[in-house]
């Protein structure tokens, strides 16, 4: 199921719209789905649940904070009233929150391990092979050995 100004409508609490008010969230949804694609590529690859959910969101923080307006007073004669907004961002954005959900990336916990082990690629008398802090056979700089040959020369 693919957002409409309908379901932006409801989120809000505003069932019934205007033609123009549609025209522009029509455009909202089409600019945060263009985002999303830019970033992670084909959209119907992607959870489509998820979707739905971050264009949905995208969107309905656009219409509450159009701009970076904070605060917004009116005088008339003896009579003032103000508004105060949270900053936006002027354009649909799409928060970090929402990427994560829409394409987490795995975590293995705190640190990570190299599996490769070392003794895959530097050369069996490489100095780390014997408990020294550097690499002699120059595998480190290059990814292979470099300063030795397989001869031992």
């Amino acid at each position: 199921m693919a957002i409409t100004s309908d379901d932006i409508g409801i989120a809000l609490g505003r069932p019934s719209i205007d033609d123009t008010t549609e025209q522009q969230w029509d455009l909202w949804i089409s600019d945060a789905r263009l985002l999303i694609e830019a970033r992670l590529g084909d959209l119907a690859l992607l959870d489509q649940a998820k979707l739905d959910y971050v264009v949905r969101e995208a969107v309905v923080a656009q219409i509450k904070h159009p701009d970076d307006a904070t605060q917004v007073s009116v005088s008339v004669d003896d009579g003032q009233s103000s508004r105060t907004y949270r900053s936006g961002k002027g354009r649909v954005h799409i928060l970090d929150e929402w990427w994560a959900l829409l394409a987490p990336t795995p975590t293995s916990g705190a640190f990570s391990l190299d599996t490769f082990g070392c003794d895959t690629i530097h050369l069996p008398w490489c100095s780390l092979s014997f408990g020294a802090t550097f690499c002699s056979c120059g595998a480190d700089i290059a990814g292979f050995p470099l300063f030795e040959g397989p001869d031992g020369l």
